[in-house]
């Protein structure tokens, strides 16, 4: 980290005497001729800009504070801002003996006149004058904006009698927040100084519990448009929550209640604890560091801390690579935690300011300010009452017994109450109580496996205890991945704040709230035995990111300690630990494998060898995806997860000491022989068809498709056609299927893939048949750029897809090229591109597993390789996390056997690199050329 900088004075700066000479001598000079006068000046003017925001960038990358950063440049910008008004009023529109309408005073309203300011933000002036307006005045506004805009600035701006403003600020709450924060620049000091006077008096005074209201309503408003989450990947540090608007807000509700002090002055009532006031400090100066280096990186008033500027910003701020850990992860961690202090802050901090405050009787656990007539109810829990819906404790109950911590959190859950400010306060301060002794004691173990296991709503409970400090210090294991961020595109959170959503998916799931996503997990939860394990795996399973071993064998390791020290038996224990080990294997065999393969799934069914288990890892399997971010789930992966579970079931109810492949194969051969004997009565012309089709064919597909299936077979073999498609939207599975039936050869697979991808569709799940008399049936499911079943709008599109299918299928180009991929964000990243070749989890097939860098038209570049190489593909699957593309294929040589020989296999793996590592020097290319890259994070 830079060493600190001490703070400059702004005349070592900008020299507002010097500054002004320059421009009188400039006015002098050029006497009688405007315009030169007015370039002359603008020249100046934007000199001394120039220097001061230079000076500021150069400090602040050389240590100097964020909230030095924000004055200093706002202290430039007053310079240049009444330098420019004295010119105007001296020089252009002088009035020698100005009469009482000329009278004007210019003032800084909203964050302007609070003192602070980014590099790029906008300025927001008022300009005050006693009654209507004069052509004077007119004249020296219009001036003044127009030299403002030819300075660069982006201004908001009003020309006001105080009346009006008195007016509109009891009408309007920005209006009115924005003249809250007024400060005279220049101009007339009475005006000014009446307009200060007269909204305290006729706007402020005993307006305080509306004015909260009214913030507390925009602040919600605000975060629903922002992001609920303080913990998205990519936060906006102005209006996201945690960011610099909830702080902000404080800044209103102190001015507001406290009228003539300044924050520094309120927050030295003797209510605000002093560890809280450098916290607030604290984080006021990091959050406005990070937004002046977002600006200056940018060169525009960019808010937003996307990928592609995390690594720079990281740089900036002074952050390098420790260990595994890279710069952009400790220093989004750094800032995670800071918007986690943001959300304390706010919480105790507005309660504490609005104590006395009348305000409406509290709807969520977040509207948390106390009302003044409020009765206090005690509870049948000795040191716990309810005061106005909200539940507190008495003083020193924290110190009488630790325990009492856990408890008020379940007693909150089980009643139902939010919880009052000055209890989160009394906990937040308490958490040196929770010891070695605590975390062992076996009554504690069983108010903590109540909250999350048995209680009402365990993600709103755990993550209050997480704001307060309580869950993490609690649970040490837990406690490592608060605010711990990924870097990369497949999470849309942070580690904390997925595992506390995906322990809210399984509650859902258990009440049964989620059936129509999860159905089949909605319908085995109520089967599993031991529901504590199952949500101890869930809030444990990402506890290894970061850890030796890596993040499965680290996270066991880590479950392992936290279940012993919950005093837990040692079956749930080794059952918690093996869940977290291994709650990635049911997502990797569902989707990067061939369910139908027997291979698949006896090794599977070895790996998780109880229906129990069985059941456990499905749940926490599909709430984990689900609570990675919006869109990652979709029915596609659910009809995966549900034809292993199938699979796999089936296996166990062949007994322990059957053979997996062998029962699954009795399975299939069962399921096809019913499957063929219902499509010959269907239609009896599709006998021979249906004979001839793999058994595994008959247990991925339902009745009505099989018959769906045959009939179009029936079409491309007619007249030798050569192919037929035909296009159909899947909303339960959240694509649109493709279903190709073709005459068998070559490249098939290789001419269709690369069909779909020039028209403009992404394939996110294939299946390809064929039939004993060397029929093909390829089954591609596709979503368009925005994750949408493609063509979902317009029918034509999916009408003009089977077409270009049909003629690809027979042979004919496709005509178009793949559409080229806008990086954008994702540029940002280094992706590793890998290869493996295996052996051994087929028994007919070579599985090629190919991953690298995201991008439209892979899948067919990949396919194309193996086809250059003699390579038929028997099956493929995709798969993706974010940024990264994984895609296995089933392959065999001309002879129908695996690739056994190590020379052509390692040409393969050469030959799948360099497809790969096209794209990663294509995102080299796109990236800006002043921005780092860093390294995906692969952590899943």
């Amino acid at each position: 980290m830079p060493t600190r900088l001490k703070p400059t004075r702004l005349e070592y700066v900008v020299d507002g005497v010097r500054l002004r000479a320059q421009l009188s001598a400039a006015a002098l000079e050029h006497l009688g001729d405007e315009t030169a006068q007015r370039k002359a000046a603008l020249d100046i003017l934007k000199a001394a800009l120039f220097r001061g925001r230079m000076i500021a960038k150069e400090r602040l990358e050389n240590g100097a504070g964020g909230i030095e950063t924000a004055r200093l440049l706002s202290g430039v910008t007053d310079e240049v801002v009444s330098a420019l008004y004295d010119f105007t009023t001296v020089h252009v529109f002088r009035a020698r003996n100005p009469t009482e309408g000329e009278r004007l005073a210019l003032m800084a309203v909203g964050g302007y006149g609070r003192g602070t300011l980014a590099p790029y933000s906008d300025i927001d002036l008022l300009f005050v004058r006693p009654y209507k307006q004069t052509a004077h005045t007119e004249s020296v506004i219009e001036f003044m904006l127009y030299a403002l805009w030819d300075l660069g600035f982006k201004v908001g701006h009003a020309s006001r009698t105080i009346e009006e403003c008195i007016k509109l600020a009891r009408e309007d709450f920005t209006i009115r927040t924005s003249i809250l924060e007024a400060r005279r620049l220049t101009g007339d000091e009475s005006l000014a100084n009446d307009l200060v006077r007269r909204f305290q008096t006729d706007v402020v005074k005993g307006t305080g519990a509306e004015f909260v209201a009214a913030k507390l309503k925009e602040r919600d408003e605000r975060h629903a448009r922002a992001g609920a989450s303080r913990y998205m990947v990519e936060p906006n540090i102005k209006e996201g929550k945690g960011g610099l608007r909830d702080l902000n807000t404080l800044f209103w509700i102190a001015q507001y209640l406290h009228p003539g002090q300044s924050i520094e002055k309120v927050l030295q009532l003797e209510m605000f604890a002093r560890r809280e006031v450098r916290a607030f400090i604290k984080a006021t100066d990091f959050l406005w560091a990070v937004r002046a280096h977002l600006h200056f990186t940018t060169g525009r008033p960019e808010e937003r801390l996307t990928f592609d500027l995390q690594p720079e910003i990281a740089r900036r701020m002074g952050y390098g690579d420790r260990g595994d850990a890279p710069a952009v992860e400790r220093f989004m961690r750094r800032y995670f935690l800071i918007a986690k202090d943001v959300g304390a802050l706010t919480r105790v901090f507005a309660a504490k300011l609005e104590a006395d405050q009348v305000k409406m009787a509290p709807k969520g656990i977040s509207r948390f300010i106390p009302g003044r007539t409020v009765k206090r109810k005690p509870l049948d829990e000795p040191g716990f009452h309810e005061v106005g819906g909200r539940l507190d404790v008495d003083p020193g109950i924290f110190e009488q017994d630790p325990i009492n911590l856990l408890r008020m959190f379940r007693i909150a859950d089980q009643r139902n109450l939010d919880l009052h400010p000055d209890a989160f306060t009394a906990a937040s301060r308490s958490i040196h109580l929770i010891t070695s002794a605590m975390r062992r004691d076996r009554h504690a173990a069983k108010v903590f496996l109540d909250i999350l296991a048995r209680g009402r709503d365990p993600r709103t409970t755990l993550t209050l205890m997480t704001e307060a400090g309580v869950l993490g210090r609690y649970l040490p294991e837990y406690g490592r991945i608060v605010a711990q961020m990924q870097f990369n595109m497949y999470h849309s959170y942070t580690v904390d704040e997925h595992t506390l959503r995906a322990v809210g998916v399984i509650a859902d799931i258990a009440a049964g709230r989620l059936a129509e996503d999860h159905p089949l997990a909605v319908q085995v939860t109520p089967l599993i035995a031991d529901r504590e394990a199952l949500f101890l795996a869930m809030l444990l399973h990402d506890t290894g990111k970061g850890g030796a071993g890596g993040q499965e064998v680290a996270g066991a390791r880590a479950a392992r300690q936290a279940c012993e020290r919950l005093g837990l038996e040692r079956s749930k224990i080794e059952l918690v630990a093996w869940l977290v080990e291994h709650h990635l294997v049911m997502s990797d065999y569902a989707q990067k494998r061939d369910v139908s393969d027997p291979r698949t799934v006896s090794d599977f069914a070895r790996i998780v060898q109880t229906p129990e288990r069985l059941r456990l890892l499905l749940v926490l399997t599909v709430a984990d995806i689900r609570a990675v971010g919006p869109g990652v789930w979709n029915g596609w992966k659910g009809q995966l997860m549900r034809e292993l579970y199938s699979a796999t079931e089936a296996v166990f109810r062949g007994g322990r000491g059957s053979d997996a492949a062998a029962a699954l194969r009795r399975y299939q051969e069962n399921a096809a022989y019913d499957a063929r004997v219902r499509l010959a009565k269907a239609q009896p012309g599709a006998e021979t068809w249906g004979d001839a089709m793999e058994d595994a064919y008959f247990t991925a597909f339902t009745d009505a498709e099989v018959q769906t299936h045959a009939r179009l077979a029936a079409l491309a073999s007619a007249a030798g056609a050569g192919g037929a498609a035909e296009c159909r939207i899947r909303a339960d599975l959240n694509a649109s299927e493709v279903v190709v039936a073709a005459t068998d050869r070559p490249r098939l697979f290789v001419d269709l893939a690369e069909a779909i991808t020039a028209a403009g569709a992404n394939i996110v799940g294939a299946r390809v048949f064929t039939s004993n008399a060397g029929q093909a049936l390829d089954v591609f499911y596709v979503q368009d750029i925005t994750g949408q079943p493609f063509g979902a709008t317009d029918d034509r599109v999916l009408k003009r897809l089977a077409e270009s299918l049909a003629g690809a299928a027979r042979g004919e180009p496709h005509g178009r090229e793949p559409r080229r991929q806008d990086l954008g964000r994702a540029a940002a990243f280094t992706i590793t591109p890998t290869v493996m070749l295996d052996n051994e989890a087929s028994e007919t097939s070579t599985v090629v597993e190919a991953s690298g860098r995201d991008r439209p038209g892979l899948l067919a570049a990949l396919a194309r390789t193996l086809s250059d190489a003699g390579l038929e593909i028997t099956s493929a699957h995709i798969d993706g996390y974010g940024e990264r593309a994984v895609d296995a294929f089933y392959v065999v040589d001309e002879a129908g056997a695996k690739l056994t020989d190590t020379r052509k296999g390692n040409a393969l793996k050469a030959a799948l690199l360099s497809a790969l590592n096209a794209s990663e020097t294509e995102a080299g290319q796109a990236r800006r050329a002043n921005l780092p890259r860093a390294r995906a994070s692969v952590a899943r």
